[in-house]
């Protein structure tokens, strides 16, 4: 049985969606819920990257565990809120985090990449970080909105 997408969103979906007026805008385009979704997510990934580069780990695995971290945070945020009413069941269910993980992987590698060869050049890791932030998340929203939660 398929069940409905009201049916399927989650106590922050129905939540958010019970926001006042003018905070309702935000869950109105899923650009601005991705972008709510990214800033959470961020916050778990910018946080290990910066613990690990404290303790002297290499900047590049740092920001790569950093962004593992946060792609488990950003699915349990994207299936339920992001992309209300688009998870899917049983074997499409698998298939659609087969699809995020590859997504995810993709994030992975833009960032591991620009993390790495930024602060090869020099930059600090934080800067570097910030610039793999910024492409990372155009190309992995994008990717998803048009691929995996279609």
């Amino acid at each position: 049985m398929e069940r409905s997408g009201q049916d399927r969103r989650s106590a922050v979906g129905v939540w958010v969606g019970n926001l006042p007026r003018p905070l309702a805008f935000l869950n109105r385009f899923s650009i601005t819920r991705y972008l709510l979704a990214s800033i959470v997510s961020l916050a778990f990934d910018v946080a290990l990257f910066m613990v690990l580069v404290a303790f002297a780990f290499d900047p590049g695995w740092a920001s790569a565990a950093g962004y593992t971290a946060g792609i488990i945070v950003h699915w349990l945020i994207s299936s339920s809120f992001v992309f209300p009413g688009k998870a899917k069941t049983g074997s499409a269910l698998q298939l659609q985090r087969l699809g995020f993980i590859g997504t995810a992987v993709l994030g992975l590698g833009i960032t591991v990449s620009i993390v790495s060869w930024l602060t090869d050049l020099g930059t600090l890791p934080v800067i570097a970080k910030g610039a793999a932030v910024f492409v990372s998340f155009f190309a992995v929203y994008l990717t998803r909105k048009f691929g995996v939660f279609r």
